[in-house]
């Protein structure tokens, strides 16, 4: 029997589909004493692992010259959303060469998807209708 079954997970709709190399901003609950807030974490996606319940993902970004890496847990209730700002162009699953890398040097090209030509759709106005 699978464990995803017996605990009745269901995919948060508000988790973008990611990958390694993605930049993200992620949205977190978090508790500090009786109050409740939001803190809000922009990087990039340096892995992604576990299956199930304990599927995770790490998000690494610069602040003030520190690198900060934060692991969330994608089933978890206090992960408000998850939103996608980049698509990252990477050959590897773990990016753990970032953390060497300083300013230029770990940057991640962006990945694009080609546009379509337009001699190559068929246009009503050519009359090769026969």
């Amino acid at each position: 029997m699978d464990t995803t079954n017996l605990l009745g997970l269901k995919r948060n709709p508000n988790v973008a589909d990611m990958r390694p190399g993605d930049t993200v901003r992620v949205s977190v609950r978090v508790v500090e004493g009786d109050r409740t807030r939001t803190q809000v974490l922009q990087g990039v996606v340096q892995r992604m692992s576990g299956k199930g319940a304990a599927a995770n993902f790490t998000v690494r970004n610069v602040f003030q010259g520190i690198g900060v890496e934060r692991t969330f847990l994608f089933h978890s209730p206090r992960l408000e959303k998850v939103e996608m700002l980049r698509r990252g162009r990477v050959r590897r699953a773990r990016l753990y060469y970032l953390r060497e890398r300083r300013g230029k040097a770990a940057r991640i090209r962006e990945k694009t998807t080609p546009k379509p030509n337009k001699s190559d759709t068929p246009s009503e106005a050519s009359g090769a209708q026969e």
